[in-house]
């Protein structure tokens, strides 16, 4: 038994944790074998001819007592694509990031991220699939202010079961990669708001996910950084491969992705 604090939540929080030995990279050879690892036999997803999809959404709803938030929402990303959600505060963004992020869940409709249908799994199988698939980036970047930068990015591959050999060489390759060398013995008070943002999307990718989603990255970060930031996330994309979600009101970031989409009143009025 282990103990650690999850930074993956809006909230960071400590307790407790075991770790079932899957191996410390990947997913193993196929499919089949991805599927068994979640104990969700019968629930692959076959996309047809189009083999580069990683999430498929459709009908999402989700409502907070009499409001209903969602309505109805059909959504799709390729591996590798750099989509971005826009629209008012209230449209319903957030939420369905959180819903695609696996950090809620749906009143209705159907998700599926690299052929597996998430909304049967429960349980650790959640949190495993949530660890080591999935990288989260938020507006504020909920660093542990105990733990050096270092020690912040290598949290995620701890609760993944990797070594700590494996850990620290994948976080400094990640933390120079995001040119923050000089910076791993540094605790967040001692970064900049854009290094303590980096720091974050180092964390966000310890673990090689599938997809990585950002809720207003650059939301708290001045003019200069805040660009800077943003060709960084295409950098990544093309270095890594991931498929990244970013909720945003930045219309020059959304002008870079490869598809932007609108949201009004928890429904996508434009691509």
């Amino acid at each position: 038994m282990q103990t650690a604090c999850s930074p993956f939540a809006a909230r960071s929080f400590c307790k407790p944790f075991t770790v079932r030995g899957l191996g410390a990279r990947g997913w193993g050879g196929s499919e089949a074998l991805n599927a068994a690892q979640w104990g969700i036999t019968g629930k692959l997803y076959n996309f047809g001819a189009n083999m580069d999809v990683m999430i498929q959404a459709k009908g999402i709803e989700k409502s907070f007592g009499t409001l209903k938030v969602l309505k109805g929402i059909d959504f799709s990303a390729e591996k590798s694509e750099v989509v971005s959600i826009m629209g008012a505060s209230g449209a319903g963004k957030s939420t369905l990031l959180q819903i695609l992020g696996t950090l809620s869940t749906p009143d209705a409709g159907s998700l599926v991220i690299d052929g597996i249908d998430v909304l049967a799994l429960k349980g650790k199988a959640m949190a495993e699939f949530r660890n080591r698939k999935i990288g989260f980036v938020f507006q504020f970047h909920h660093l542990l202010p105990e733990f050096t930068a270092l020690e912040n990015v290598m949290i995620p591959a701890f609760i993944a079961g990797r070594s700590k050999k494996d850990a620290e060489e994948n976080a400094k390759a990640l933390l120079t990669d995001l040119g923050l060398a000089e910076r791993f013995s540094h605790k967040p008070s001692e970064l900049s708001g854009g290094e303590q943002q980096r720091v974050a999307i180092a964390r966000a990718l310890i673990n090689n996910p599938s997809v990585l989603f950002a809720d207003e990255p650059s939301g708290n970060l001045d003019s200069k950084t805040k660009e800077e930031l943003h060709k960084l996330f295409f950098t990544l994309r093309d270095k890594y491969g991931q498929t990244i979600i970013i909720v945003t009101h930045d219309p020059d970031l959304a002008k870079m992705c490869d598809r932007s989409l609108y949201m009004v009143d928890g429904q996508f009025i434009s691509e």
